[in-house]
């Protein structure tokens, strides 16, 4: 049995921690704490509801197929966090970034620095209700994304949305690895 290490990256309130939550087939980790008052001056998402965030990561573990052990990483979203999501990018096969169409310059942090990184990642985009609906090539524009980064839709509160979204990534992991 194959194990990897796979980084759930985005801007603040896009789903990480509600994604791996809903694959982990072990009860999670999460780092969630309560939002201050000061925080919420710079702490923005599209999401007015939110009121609490991940302070250090989130951590959940699914089994694809019964011999690839995926070992998720959610990170921080907040731009200062950035530094310390890095460290956590040590060792990563890949990531799958979760965007979110109300807001895509929320990602453009998250997405550069998997490019500086050099980290494989297919982009995903959690759709929430009433957000809005681009195409694959408006999206492609809108976030700079090279043609083979893979780019899908999904719901992060659904367990088969989640994991086909996890099974682009893999895919563009094989298909990375072929070319090397």
């Amino acid at each position: 049995m194959g194990a990897a290490k796979i980084l759930v990256v985005g801007p603040l309130g896009v789903g990480k921690t509600t994604l791996i939550g809903t694959v982990s087939e072990i009860e999670p980790l999460s780092t969630e704490a309560v939002m201050t008052r000061a925080g919420a001056r710079v702490d923005t998402t599209a999401e007015q509801s939110k009121t609490t965030t991940t302070v250090a990561l989130d951590f959940g573990r699914i089994t694809i197929d019964g011999e690839l052990v995926l070992y998720l990483f959610g990170t921080p979203g907040q731009p200062r966090f950035l530094p310390a999501w890095r460290d956590l990018a040590k060792g990563a096969l890949g990531a799958l970034a979760l965007v979110d169409a109300r807001d895509l310059a929320a990602s453009f942090d998250a997405l550069g620095n998997l490019e500086d990184l050099g980290l494989p990642f297919a982009v995903a985009v959690n759709d929430f209700p009433g957000s809005p609906r681009h195409t694959a090539d408006e999206l492609r524009a809108a976030l700079d994304l090279l043609p083979d980064t893979p780019l899908v839709y999904c719901d992060a509160r659904d367990t088969a949305s989640s994991i086909r979204a996890l099974i682009a990534l893999l895919r563009h992991l094989i298909d990375v690895t072929e070319c090397v």
